[in-house]
């Protein structure tokens, strides 16, 4: 029988040993948990007690993670992101971003920071936002001499954005792994993925404006609006799209109002926006929507600000129905990324661009990525289960523990340990084999000591815990030498672009994600500001 400090030395090796000679982390995961229950137990009481002993265990493990039934939305953000991506939406919204922001300086990357930050709202999905940014944003930079390095960067760092914006796959398994609430983690990462997103375009502002060379403006086109024209026409578009979005909302109140379903009851919150207290602001922000277009900006310039920015109503009413109906209390996390898969394929019917072919391949994509998934769950519960019967967590507890660091002391040492295993490990496994160690240490460290500029309060610990895990696996994406961002963008990149040089784009981005940590890390309440 093995020592638990020998064995974990072991596995560390041993995983490295076998993800650097190219076996798949789901094959590696589980491989290595047999052979921690071997090198712990014996053989003999593995099958001895076949059924009732620990290989059983691993069994229930493995069960326990794949009947669990939030896992069913991961396959469907997946093909709702492969749908997005086929069937137009993307590029239409791209193109309405541009027509707003084409004669600001650096406008095509701050168009693409916010197309990726819509995208990220809209299925959570990391690597094909990557690959579609590099298809639509990145000739397009290149071509207008943008500098290569800021154009790869802006796609790689924004085209991540998925893991920290709601509704994040990350954010998803971390709820699974760790039994926290999915939709308080949503709540809890809004401001942070946002804050994360602001970072890269002040970046991409102030970049452009010290260096004008790296980011040159189009020539204006003939009949293009300007100044404060433009401004009209965009107050024109936002006014148009308010009133359709606050007259389903108050289509919405009355139907809970005449089936009853808004009445107050103690113990329940109040239905948001669906309250019959709530009529006189709806009717109000209606009214105003409509004095907008007819007295201020006028129904001709609306309408050429609708045809402008329609692209963006499709996104609009996406993450209006996947996020409205989690936050609406409509559905769970699961029903809504089924609805967000119909509404994009109504969508798609309505501009009639769904074809056979398209959901057929969005089908085949959702498949591979969905059984990449659940292999490398499979393996990982069972090495996570192995390691936690020997009683790794324990041991690792205590070595943490007894090396009498002060708690934000051990928090930065986590904090390494992720970003180191970022640069070689995918995120699933991350989650599945550290958190069950990690996260019962931090809910034991004193509330009030975690923070440097303010304390947070102590149940919503593994809330914190698990956005700032998500902005270090955003890192991760980045990170040399196994960053998935860059082998993405190499994929639909021209040939004249090598991994050497897409990693060398994505430096100051690096640091614009560890600055956005250190935030998390330093002020923890920025968190609980919404929850």
């Amino acid at each position: 029988m093995v020592d638990i400090g020998t064995l974990s030395l072991i596995i560390l090796l041993a995983m490295f040993a076998l993800l650097a000679i190219g076996m798949p982390l789901g094959f590696a995961s589980a491989f290595l948990a047999v052979v921690t229950l071997i090198l712990k137990f014996d053989v003999d009481l593995l099958f001895n007690t076949f059924g009732r002993g620990p290989l059983s265990v691993l069994a229930q493990a493995v069960y326990r993670q794949m009947t669990n039934y939030v896992l069913i939305s991961i396959p469907l953000f997946i093909f709702m992101a492969a749908l997005l991506e086929r069937c137009g939406i993307a590029r239409d919204m791209y193109s309405s971003l541009n027509v707003w922001l084409a004669r600001t300086r650096g406008g095509i990357a701050i168009v693409t920071s916010i197309m990726a930050v819509i995208m990220a709202a809209m299925s959570g999905i990391i690597g094909g936002e990557v690959v579609l940014l590099g298809l639509i944003a990145l000739p397009q930079m290149l071509r207008l001499g943008y500098n290569q390095n800021l154009a790869i960067g802006t796609i790689c760092a924004s085209g991540s954005l998925g893991t920290m914006i709601p509704p994040s796959i990350v954010l998803i398994f971390y709820g699974l792994v760790t039994e926290t609430s999915i939709k308080a983690l949503f709540t809890a990462s809004f401001l942070p993925g946002f804050m994360l997103a602001s970072f890269f375009i002040i970046y991409i502002v102030v970049r452009t404006r010290i260096s004008p060379s790296m980011a040159p403006l189009p020539e204006p086109e003939p009949d293009a609006p300007e100044g404060s024209e433009k401004a009209l026409m965009f107050l024109g578009f936002l006014a148009r799209m308010a009133c359709w979005v606050v007259g389903v909302l108050i289509i919405r109140a009355l139907f809970f109002t005449l089936t009853g379903a808004n009445v107050p009851r103690e113990g329940e919150d109040p239905i948001l926006l669906g309250m019959v207290s709530d009529f006189p602001y709806l009717i109000g922000a209606f009214a105003i929507a409509l004095a907008t277009i007819f007295f201020v900006v006028g129904r001709e310039r609306t309408l050429r600000g609708w045809n402008m920015g329609k692209g963006l109503v499709a996104p609009i009413v996406v993450i209006g129905v996947v996020l409205g109906s989690i936050y609406g209390g409509i559905t769970g996390i699961t029903e809504a990324a089924g609805m967000g898969v119909i509404a994009v394929f109504v969508i798609g019917l309505f501009r009639r661009e769904m074809t056979f072919i398209i959901v057929w391949d969005s089908l085949m994509r959702t498949l591979k990525s969905t059984g990449t998934i659940i292999w490398v769950t499979i393996g990982a519960a069972a090495l996570a289960a192995a390691y936690t019967l020997a009683g790794g967590p324990t041991y690792v507890a205590n070595l943490i523990t007894g090396a009498d660091l002060p708690t934000m002391g051990i928090i930065l040492i986590m904090m390494f340990i992720f970003l180191i295993m970022g640069m070689f490990m995918d995120w699933i496994g991350i989650v599945l084999l550290i958190m069950p160690v990690f996260l019962p240490i931090v809910t034991k460290l004193p509330a009030e000591e975690i923070g440097f500029f303010a304390s947070i309060d102590a149940r919503y610990i593994p809330i914190w815990f698990g956005v700032v895990f998500c902005m270090n696996m955003q890192v991760s994406f980045l990170s040399p030498p196994f960053g998935p961002a860059a082998f993405y963008l190499k994929s639909v990149a021209p040939p004249g672009i090598e991994l050497t040089d897409i990693f060398k784009g994505f430096l100051p981005f690096i640091a614009l994600q560890l600055c956005a940590l250190s935030v998390l890390l330093m002020y923890p309440p920025i968190v609980t500001l919404f929850l």
